[in-house]
């Protein structure tokens, strides 16, 4: 076994030239949501599969969120991962102290989880594990229910900075 490297303690690069460069990085936007004492959600970017076996999924909400603290309540969630042409919707639940909900259509998951309207995927989880990581979460899933809407719309992604499409494969 090999000696571990220990990291610099001031990285070589500043918070901005961090995010440019994973910014490199294409990520589907999706919104993540539960229903707590009332429906609530959150924008994300950081969704990824863990595992096949058992089905883990995960995301990394900030540990500043007040929303996910309602989520973590819950203790369940649904992943509605975006299409392209509900740029409206991310922006919407991204942005703090508005009613998120308003004009939003959902109906409520086998767990009570609202799953968004028009979403290309909704992963409905209950929460397995949460693990603090610098100033976010790494929060786990297990994966309960999961529908691909089967149709020919572009998934939602952010890529440099910017919000773009990314067409299906055929």
């Amino acid at each position: 076994m090999t000696d571990l490297i220990q990291p610099a303690a001031t990285p070589p690069f500043d918070a901005w030239a961090f995010r440019r460069a994973i910014g490199g990085c294409a990520s589907g936007i999706a919104v993540v949501t539960a229903v707590s004492d009332a429906p609530v959600g959150m924008t994300c970017q950081s969704f990824c599969s863990v595992s096949l076996d058992p089905p883990l999924v995960a995301f990394s909400p900030s540990r500043t969120s007040s929303c996910y603290a309602a989520i973590r309540a819950a203790g369940r969630f649904c992943i509605n991962v975006l299409a392209s042409e509900q740029h409206e919707i991310s922006d919407q639940f991204a942005r703090p102290g508005t009613d998120k909900w308003a004009g939003v259509d959902w109906t409520p998951s086998e767990l009570g989880n609202p799953v968004i309207d028009g979403a290309l995927l909704r992963v409905d989880c209950v929460l397995e594990a949460e693990h603090e990581a610098g100033d976010h979460y790494i929060v786990v899933g297990r994966v309960n229910d999961l529908e691909l809407r089967d149709d020919s719309s572009s998934a939602f992604v952010y890529f440099r900075g910017r919000y773009t499409s990314a067409g299906h494969g055929d």
